[in-house]
């Protein structure tokens, strides 16, 4: 067996072996596959793809590569996780709501990946977070908030940890076979009992139509399934930005408005839903519907909110950060308006476009070493058929330098397209994906 051969095989479109996998695998995970073997391994796969069985072999390889936790605790075991987006921080959102609900939520995550942004990005733009705990730390978080949101250790899922990164610099990412690899070895290793899925479709998505974000949901549902743990999975909308901020500080922000204000809007009622059919999987409510409305009360009573403090000092952030979250998140030094050219009604919002833009004012990578600027970002996006006035504000951008910023408005202007009638309207969740 050798790395050669393995990439022939996938390069000649044929589907390698259960032994070959597992091999492959344990070479990421120790090394002894070169980050050239393995980059041509992902290139290979994202062009030919990989039968059912062998994205399940792959899954499995990949979580076997490293250990696999076990919990004892007095409430369910369950997690959430996203395809990726733009302004999506519904997780951090969901995981405290959940934690209040009596549910233990040992959410593995990832940094940014292409044009969107990372779970862990930004939870470290608060300060002294630190989410590479060790697995002592990460078992006592989780007892002790309910929730804990951390990266996946040396030992958790180490072939993913390694591929991962390669493929964002591999133009790697958009593959159904990885994607699913990717997202469920580490979902498994972390030893859950249930999990939902929000896979996007859209302009900010990596799955730009229905179809191929209902072929991703099922592919996804389907192997988790059989490895085990019971899942769902809801295929969401990503036409528009979810939250109308993005980049790291200023998505915080938008998540401090949903658990410490109530604040309305997609974020929100995303959250409510993923998290009542989550309750109901897991049997703390009878059916979706009380989920979600435990969901709610969890955040209007304040009670989220709170179990986003306690898990936030538990991770090495400050105390007290729910009441005074204002006060300790970078701004940055430029922030300018960009206006509407024209009066009329967003007709598009290309959300690729403007999650590539907050890379490029440095919130996010473009190679694997690049140390992200957590203050930088646009906020205050307008929404997709929104009316507007010649002049308006389309959004604000947050940059480090004038130079940065007045590059990025020449994109913007041409990613938000306004018309003269309002686009069709496109519902948040278009369907669900059950086993």
């Amino acid at each position: 067996m050798d790395a050669r051969s393995v990439i022939a095989d996938l390069r000649a479109g044929h589907s390698p072996s259960q032994e070959a996998l597992t091999w492959f695998a344990k070479g990421l995970a120790d090394h002894s596959v070169s980050d050239a073997q393995a980059g041509a391994f992902a290139m290979a796969i994202c062009l030919n793809g990989l039968s059912e069985t062998a994205r399940a072999d792959l899954t499995l390889a990949m979580r076997d590569s490293g250990d696999c936790l076990t919990w004892e605790c007095d409430g369910p075991v369950v997690d959430k996780h996203s395809t990726g987006g733009v302004g999506d921080c519904v997780s951090l959102v969901l995981a405290p709501a959940l934690a209040a609900c009596g549910a233990y939520v040992p959410m593995i995550s990832g940094r940014g990946l292409g044009h969107t942004g990372g779970t862990l990005d930004k939870l470290e733009s608060i300060p002294g977070l630190r989410v590479d705990l060790e697995e002592a730390r990460f078992r006592a978080v989780l007892h002790d908030a309910g929730a804990a949101i951390v990266s996946a250790s040396a030992n958790i899922a180490p072939a993913d940890k390694r591929l991962y990164a390669i493929r964002d610099v591999t133009s790697t990412v958009e593959s159904l076979d990885l994607i699913t690899a990717s997202i469920l070895s580490k979902k498994l290793a972390a030893g859950l009992e249930q999990l939902v899925l929000d896979v996007k479709v859209g302009s900010g998505a990596f799955m730009k139509s229905l179809d191929d974000a209902r072929a991703l949901a099922q592919s996804l549902v389907g192997t988790a399934n059989l490895a085990g743990c019971p899942t769902s999975a809801v295929i969401s909308d990503m036409s528009a930005p979810l939250a109308p901020a993005l980049g790291n500080a200023l998505e915080i922000s938008e998540v401090m408005g949903v658990l410490c204000e109530g604040r309305e809007g997609p974020l929100r009622d995303l959250t409510y839903a993923l998290g009542g059919a989550l309750l109901a999987d897991a049997r703390i409510a009878k059916d979706p519907d009380e989920g979600c409305a435990m969901i709610a009360d969890a955040i209007s009573s304040g009670r989220a909110a709170e179990a986003f403090g306690k898990m936030v000092y538990a991770q090495g952030g400050p105390v007290a950060f729910a009441e005074n979250w204002q006060r300790f998140l970078p701004e940055a030094p430029v922030i300018q308006e960009v206006a509407a050219p024209e009066a009329g009604y967003v007709a598009e919002i290309d959300g690729q476009a403007l999650g590539l833009v907050v890379v490029d004012l440095g919130g996010g990578r473009k190679i694997e070493s690049d140390v992200i600027d957590p203050a930088v970002g646009l906020s205050d996006v307008v929404t997709l058929g929104q009316s507007i006035t010649k002049g308006q504000p389309l959004l604000r951008i947050h940059a480090a330098r004038e130079d940065q910023a007045e590059q990025a408005k020449r994109t913007i202007l041409k990613a938000i397209k306004i018309g003269s009638k309002a686009p069709k309207s496109l519902p948040l969740i278009h369907e669900w994906v059950r086993a």
